[in-house]
């Protein structure tokens, strides 16, 4: 498994230790489908929150790119 960023490893471990009670590194074969529902999870997460319009302040512009980066990473 490549390397995650704190961000990354946070939002997997938040989900795997609810789910299966374990950190997402001793999770069972099933995390790339975690993974995948994950990201998606973010990614909609930052539409429907952070739509990304024009107008957005950049602070939160950099939220919603930052939620999109940390997805991205997290189904690589």
């Amino acid at each position: 498994m490549t390397e995650l960023s704190p961000a990354a490893q946070a939002v997997l471990n938040a989900v795997t230790l609810k789910r299966y009670d374990v950190p997402y590194y001793a999770c069972p074969k099933s995390i790339d489908q975690i993974k995948s529902d994950v990201a998606a999870a973010l990614r909609a997460a930052a539409d429907q929150v952070l739509p990304g319009s024009p107008a957005m302040i950049p602070s939160l512009l950099m939220v919603r790119y930052r939620l999109l980066a940390i997805a991205t990473e997290i189904e690589a």
